[in-house]
């Protein structure tokens, strides 16, 4: 359960999110917690992949905005 909270807590978005930015998501399943690799959005209450459009068909529990990734990081 630990890391169930470590990572829900490293996503921060708190009540609903702003429409129509690109968010990182964080999802959960009956196998555990895992970050989407792609950008989603929020519309009209329902999360999309941002690049497709496509609607998003997991449980969604975290929103955060993009970390921006440092040079030299793997």
């Amino acid at each position: 359960m630990a890391t169930r909270d470590r990572r829900l807590a490293e996503f921060d978005g708190a009540g609903e999110p702003p429409p129509g930015l690109p968010l990182e998501v964080l999802c959960e399943d009956h196998s555990g917690t895992y970050q989407l690799p792609f950008a989603c959005r929020y519309v009209e209450g329902r999360w999309q992949n941002q690049e497709a459009g496509i609607a998003v068909e997991a449980t969604v529990i975290g929103w955060r905005l993009p970390r921006v990734k440092q040079r030299g990081a793997a």
